[in-house]
Order: C-alpha cells, then sequence, then structure tokens
C-alpha cells in the first residue's frame, strides 16, 4: 500500500546500530513517500517509540546492551502502547532466530543483505494490517460511547439530568439488600414541590419545566456521593441515604426544605417562589420488611405532609404520622400499609396534582 498522499505519511523507526544501516534505509524508506526516524539502540528505541508511538518499526536484532528481541518484547507487552507492527532484519537466517523473534511478538522477518522490493511488499503489507487494526480499534472505542451513552439515557431523567423511576427502584432493591445484608441503616425520602399545578397552568410548561430543573439542581447539592437523587414522577423526587437513620434523614430533609423555601425560581424574566413536602422512612424498623415497604412508608408519609398543611417533613410513624393517619381511617388505630384515599383537588390550590395517592 502506497502512503496516502492526503494524510501524514506513515512513521517508520528504523532500530540499527550501524550507521551505515541506517542511512541506506532511511534514503530508500523516504524516496517511497515515508516519514523515517532512526535509533541507534535498543534503549533509545524504547525512549522513542514510548513517547512518539511510530507506525512501524524496523528493528535489528543483534544490537549491544538491548537487542532487538528484548525491545519487540517489551513493546508488545506494553499495554499503554497502541498497535505496531515489527519488522525484524537480521543476518541469521536460521529457523530457530525467526522463531525466538516472532515469540517475542516480531509480526514479520526480513533477512540482511536487504531485498529492498522485498521491504517495499513487507512495509505496505504491515502497514496496511496497522490501518485495518487502528480502525477496528476505532470503531471499538465508538461502539463503546455509544453503549454508554445509551446506558446514561436509560438510567436518566431527560429533562432533569437525575436518575429516572426505573434506575432508582433498582438502586433502591441494591441499596436495600446491601443494608440488610451488612444490618446498616438506611433511609428514603420522598419529596414533591408544593402546588406546582398552578406554576404550568399561570406561566406554562417551560416554567414549570425550569422550576423542576432548579429544584434538581438543590436536591443534587444537598446529598453526598454515596446518595441516590432521581426524579420518581412528575414533580414528585426520591432520595436514598445510605447509612442515614430516621433522625439523620429528617434532620437532611429539614435542610433542603428550608433551602427550597428560601429559593427563588426563575424563567424567562418570571421570578417566584414554591415550598416542597417531605416524607422520610428508614430501615430498619418494625413494620418495613422489604425495599417496597419502605418506599410506601416514605410516600405515606410525604402524603400527611400534604395533608397537614404542607411545607414541612413528616417521619413515618411518627406520633403526627399515626395521629393522623388514625383519624382518616376513622379508628384508634394508626393504619397499617392501606393506601389513603385520594382527596378531591381543592379550587383553593390551582389544582395540586396527586398523582400516586
Amino acid at each position: 500500500m502506497e502512503p496516502d498522499r492526503e494524510s501524514a505519511p506513515a512513521r517508520i523507526l528504523i532500530v540499527d546500530d550501524n550507521e551505515d544501516n541506517v542511512e541506506l534505509l532511511r534514503a530508500r524508506i523516504e524516496a517511497w513517500g515515508y516519514a523515517p526516524e532512526c535509533a541507534m539502540d535498543g534503549g533509545e528505541a524504547l525512549r522513542k517509540i514510548r513517547d512518539t508511538p511510530p507506525d512501524l518499526v524496523l528493528l535489528d536484532v543483534m544490537m549491544p546492551t538491548i537487542d532487538g528481541i528484548e525491545v519487540a518484547r517489551r513493546v508488545k507487552g506494553d499495554p499503554h502502547l497502541p498497535f505496531i507492527p515489527i519488522i525484524m532484519q537480521t543476518a541469521l537466517d536460521t529457523t530457530e532466530s525467526k522463531v525466538e523473534g516472532l515469540e517475542a511478538g516480531a509480526d514479520d522477518y526480513i533477512t540482511k543483505p536487504i531485498d529492498f522490493a522485498e521491504l517495499k511488499a513487507r512495509l505496505t503489507s504491515m502497514l496496511r494490517i496497522k490501518r485495518l487494526q487502528d480502525e477496528l480499534e476505532e470503531r471499538e472505542r465508538q461502539l463503546l460511547e455509544a453503549n454508554e451513552r445509551l446506558r446514561h439515557m436509560s438510567q436518566t431523567d431527560a429533562l432533569t439530568g437525575l436518575d429516572n423511576r426505573r434506575h432508582l427502584e433498582e438502586r433502591l432493591g441494591e441499596m436495600f439488600e446491601h443494608a440488610r445484608r451488612l444490618n446498616e441503616p438506611f433511609a428514603c425520602v420522598m419529596c414533591d414541590l408544593d402546588r406546582f399545578k398552578s406554576v404550568n397552568d399561570t406561566h406554562g410548561h417551560q416554567a414549570g419545566d425550569a422550576v423542576l430543573k432548579q429544584f434538581a439542581r438543590i436536591l443534587r447539592g444537598a446529598v453526598r456521593e454515596i446518595d441516590r437523587a432521581g426524579r420518581y414522577g412528575g414533580e414528585e423526587f426520591m432520595l436514598l441515604l445510605p447509612g442515614a437513620v430516621l433522625d439523620a434523614a429528617a434532620t437532611f430533609a429539614e435542610r433542603v426544605r428550608k433551602q427550597v423555601e428560601g429559593h427563588t425560581f426563575t424563567f424567562d424574566g418570571i421570578s417566584l417562589r414554591r415550598t416542597a413536602s417531605f416524607g422520610v422512612s428508614a430501615w430498619p424498623h418494625p413494620r418495613i420488611s422489604n425495599r417496597d415497604a419502605l418506599m410506601r412508608a416514605a410516600d405515606d408519609a410525604l402524603y400527611v405532609a400534604k395533608e397537614t398543611g404542607r411545607n414541612r417533613v413528616i417521619r413515618f410513624d411518627s406520633d403526627e404520622f399515626n395521629e393522623h393517619t388514625a383519624a382518616e381511617d376513622g379508628s384508634d388505630q394508626p393504619r397499617d400499609d392501606r393506601r389513603p384515599a385520594v382527596p378531591p383537588e381543592p379550587n383553593a390550590d390551582a389544582g395540586i396534582r396527586w398523582e400516586r395517592r
């Protein structure tokens, strides 16, 4: 294969301790349209290869200190180097010497005195293999990047950039089982923007989207690196807090609640304020045996926070939670796992959305 005139010529490193051989090879290789470089010993060759990997190495076997066999072995054994074809050149035309070089990593052999027509053909062949190998590696790299983008898209909420519902539920299951296996606490927080529907009704859905994105940024900035934050649906979000007991999770939720309360949401010259309600649950707890019960408990606590005035944090199984659910049930006993009835949407609230309640 002749070098592509529209691209940079292939760089060929000539490694030989004989200056006459080097100059002769340099002249021929340059005349064929390649870019020759030279190294007079194995150590210099290794430095040049590691600093700026060539497209091909024309390597003499017999050299002092570090011979060609050892150079080939080190080049092929370096995981940080790309595929570099190596053509061994030697005066030893024995099967044993060829086998030794090939086992060390040489890709081809040529014997001295060199037949330049044969050398040109071998260079062309090896550079073609190099090009195909590079193209294959580039396709594999692009495929890996595409797969990573698809994986990220499948796990991420497109609007907020947080985890989406499916990924949240997967992580909830994994993190709950990890906590149970190690007997470590694990908390779940469900939170919901108050009176969010009125933002869409008054200012339009683009304003609503801007509010959700800004709310997501508050959540992202509040969680630890080991926590997970995600959009569960609509204006409802879930936070997973490994290692957090109920008190710590409630304290965290209260801190976030205050941040939201003090934040001014903006969109296209519009400024508005909103609050958020939070429901908190944690394991271990006698009424929480699995991940679904943990999430349901946090969601029930969020429902009570909404019912009792919004802009507040309610802990599952707290006195306030039990009193409210017992009153709704019309009994003196706190309700167990039964979902509360969906209340009618009051006009005064400009349409609060009760998506899952």
